[in-house]
Order: structure tokens, then sequence, then C-alpha cells
């Protein structure tokens, strides 16, 4: 059954009927994507099929960002995750778990397998937030400090700080361990 009918048939089973979002990519491109990744983005799988993957972001800054990001890591190890804020059809956004794997590592875009998880019932998007507040919000539930989140951002700490002091405002925080709570949707009782 290495190269059999019935191992095929199996795959394409396992693989259409994940319960999370799953696509192939060629140059950040969907090649071929299942129901659950169609369901969650809000379009057909036909018109996912041979776009580009920065539809799937609220905006080309973010996909331009997270590709910078991601680029290295995977060089580095293969694979690359994280949690970010995402965008359906409809221009609703959502913060989703994400991880990917290329297949050759020497040039990770050329093609990659990626999963895609809706985190948004525990993890809801509470607040307009700007891009450069995703950016940052995106880091600080890393735990990252503001000056590590500056020296990813290339920009200055002062810069980050401000941004923090919005985010904090817009969610009605008044602490870091409050905001980080907020954005991962566990805010104080």
């Amino acid at each position: 059954m290495h190269d059999s009918p019935e191992l095929r048939q199996t795959l394409e089973l396992a693989f259409n009927l994940a319960p999370v979002g799953m696509c192939v990519s060629r140059h950040r491109t969907i090649e071929i994507c299942n129901e659950a990744f169609s369901q969650m983005f809000g379009l057909p799988q036909d018109r996912l099929m041979g776009q580009s993957m920065a539809c799937l972001y609220p905006s080309v800054e973010e996909f331009t960002h997270i590709g910078n990001l991601g680029l290295p890591v995977m060089k580095a190890t293969g694979s690359y995750s994280d949690e970010r804020i995402m965008a359906r059809s409809d221009g609703s956004l959502f913060w989703c778990h994400v991880a990917g794997r290329a297949l050759d590592r020497a040039d990770p875009f050329a093609h990659a397998v990626w999963m895609f998880e809706d985190i948004s019932q525990r993890r809801p998007v509470s607040a307009d937030l700007t891009v450069r507040e995703r950016e940052i919000a995106q880091h600080i539930v890393t735990g990252a400090t503001s000056k590590q989140i500056a020296r990813i951002l290339n920009i200055s700490h002062r810069t980050v700080e401000a941004h923090r002091g919005r985010l904090m405002r817009k969610l009605g925080t008044t602490t870091t361990g409050e905001l980080v709570a907020m954005l991962l949707g566990n805010p104080a009782s």
C-alpha cells in the first residue's frame, strides 16, 4: 500500500475532511485547499485556488510583514507558526493559528503546506485596530517587550509604547497583563 490508489484515496480523504483549514501553496499562491479552509475564509474552493494568499490578510502590508518574519525562520527550521489576525471574504477579522512547513528549506515559499485554525471562539477580535496595532498585538501576546517588538518591526520602542497605549485605551485595560489577557480572549471577570 506504499503508493497504491487506496493510499492516495486515504490521503485525499484526510486532507479534504481535516477539521482545520489546510492548503498547499506555491510562491504564496493557493494551489489547493480543503473545505474547512474555504468555509473559514468564506469563499468557494475553486475561487481560492490560484489566488495570492494576500487575499486572506486584512492588508497587503500584513501579508508582506508576515512573509518577512516567516521566511528566515522557515529557511532555518523548515517550518513557521504564529497566531495572527486574518480576514474573511466579507472583511470581518478573526484570530487564527497558522502553521506551515516548506518542502525545501532553501526556498521555503516555492512549495509549502499550511494549516489554519480559527481561534476566534477563545480569542475574539474585540476592537477595530490599525495595521500597526495588529502587528504589535501579535507580538505583545508572545511576551515580547517593546524593545524587542521595535527591533522586529524596525521602529522605535517609543512608537511601540505609543501603540501599546492606544491598544490599552481601545480595549479598556490599564496594565500590560490585562492587555495580554484581553488580546488572548481571557478578559478579567
